[in-house]
């Protein structure tokens, strides 16, 4: 079973659900933080990463005593990673998604591949949480390939929780795509509204099940509660905007843990959540 937890926009409290939630699981828990260009899972399980691999995609590089200038590598490129304008072809290793096109549809073979960093998985545990994250490297634009490699370490696992990045585009989908269940974590503001309606869309357009936390209720109006009424949007579970709770989270001490109450809680959700998948 997967469980995503994803927002429309960053700071709404994804990482803290994502966390009281695999802390309330009761029985072992794979923890993927697929926000890899900031991962900060690791915060509140401290000392948990035990080792890190090194993640790399192939880049095409070209022999030009084989290569005859015929441009079907060109061609073939939906990201204009190899470009060849009846010259030998020059190669853009930022550019390149590593899907090995070029080096298939090559004539000549002229083409291999050699590994470009772009990151790594950390991985390590903390009581029944398994912790896997990505930490993309400082100037890699692409992080798709990042994430699908901290997706590969959901196998085997019975229950996965992936906490997604922030937003709707490219890093979104490749977190979320074959989730069992999303949840969609929002705040009572315009700000959290308007996101949050882009990701409903998301979702929806995904064909994936979903429904909304609502963090620090009570700051703002109703308009969110109003929106998930009219849209048939299910609730899981509201935090209060709570001084003390925000005094826990700068401490990096988990929700459930300062607060013993709220491990009911999201016991409560983790049921709903399966009551929905099963349903």
């Amino acid at each position: 079973m997967k469980i995503a937890i994803a927002s429309g926009k960053g700071g709404t409290g994804k990482t803290t659900v994502s966390l009281n939630l695999a802390r309330s699981w009761g029985e072992p828990v794979r923890l993927l933080d697929c926000d890899v260009e900031e991962p900060n899972c690791h915060v509140f399980l401290p000392h948990a990463i035990e080792k890190s691999d090194v993640v790399t995609i192939p880049v095409p590089q070209v022999d030009e005593e084989l290569c005859n200038a015929c441009g079907e590598c060109s061609r073939i490129c939906a990201f204009n990673a190899i470009v060849a304008l009846q010259t030998k072809p020059l190669v853009f290793p930022e550019l390149c998604h590593g899907c090995g096109g070029c080096t298939k549809i090559c004539p000549q073979q002229a083409i291999t591949e050699r590994g470009e960093r772009i990151g790594v998985v950390e991985i390590g545990r903390k009581g029944d949480i398994t912790l896997v994250q990505g930490r993309l490297d400082i100037g890699v634009p692409l992080v798709p390939p990042l994430i699908r490699a901290v997706k590969r370490h959901a196998a085997g696992a019975e229950t996965v929780i992936l906490d997604a990045p922030p937003g709707t585009s490219c890093p979104v989908i490749a977190t979320i795509g074959d989730s069992d269940f999303v949840v969609l974590v929002t705040e009572p503001t315009p700000f959290g509204l308007h996101d949050l309606k882009l990701a409903v869309d998301l979702v929806r357009k995904l064909g994936l099940p979903f429904g909304v936390v609502i963090n620090r209720s009570g700051m703002g109006d109703s308009r969110v509660e109003d929106f998930c009424r009219r849209e048939q949007v299910p609730v899981l579970l509201e935090i209060p905007n709570d001084r003390e709770i925000a005094v826990a989270y700068s401490q990096g001490r988990l929700m459930v843990d300062a607060f013993p109450e709220y491990q009911a809680r999201f016991s409560d959700l983790k049921e709903t959540i399966c009551n929905l998948i099963e349903g």
